[in-house]
């Protein structure tokens, strides 16, 4: 608590910097670990249901109704995203956080040296080290503070940035097996078409 009061208001905020970011990282990040993955090596039957699974049935009700081609895969990538875009909520305020954070830190030194010099100030230039030691306690403490929030934040936001990548990657992997099929399908109507003449 003492490190709180000699730290002034800038550590507070680091405080609730720290607690938000974590908060938002924790929550997302066990959502997506918690997620049941599809092994998309089993039969489409045997998913559990998820995103992958979600993918597939879109796709194969797309590909049913606009056709092959070029509206399936974007119509892939629109599904993908509307999968990938609950996952990701937060990862700009979180990586807001861990970028402000040390200039907070920074802010916190500013004030703490003009505390110290309004000592010297006040005093005459004759002051003793114990008159000073508030503000550059305060200076030092709010560096220290910012770059400990900061770097774990960014820690974290690389491993939920990994996790996202591999999620997004897994729901690649189930919509190319529609689109590989699709585009077999259509080389075969070709191929046929192109027999028969």
């Amino acid at each position: 608590m003492m490190m709180f009061e000699k730290g002034g208001p800038v550590v507070w905020i680091l405080l609730a910097y720290s607690v938000l970011g974590v908060s938002i990282v924790a929550a997302q990040y066990l959502q997506l670990m918690l997620r049941k993955r599809a092994k998309l090596h089993l039969p489409i039957e045997q998913w559990p249901q998820g995103g992958e699974l979600r993918i597939v049935e879109q796709l194969t009700q797309a590909c049913d109704a606009k056709g092959h081609g070029a509206e399936l895969r974007a119509a892939a990538a629109h599904h993908i995203y509307d999968e990938m875009r609950p996952m990701e909520a937060g990862i700009k305020t979180v990586s807001l956080l861990a970028n402000t954070a040390p200039l907070l830190g920074l802010l916190g030194t500013i004030t703490g040296m003009i505390k110290a010099f309004q000592v010297i100030e006040s005093a005459g230039g004759k002051v003793d080290a114990m008159a000073l030691a508030g503000g550059i306690w305060e200076a030092m403490l709010t560096t220290g503070i910012g770059l400990a929030v900061a770097i774990p934040l960014l820690i974290l936001i690389h491993f939920w940035e990994s996790a996202l990548t591999r999620y997004h990657w897994q729901l690649q992997q189930a919509a190319a097996l529609v689109l590989n099929d699709s585009e077999q399908a259509t080389l075969w109507q070709q191929e046929s078409i192109t027999g028969a003449i």
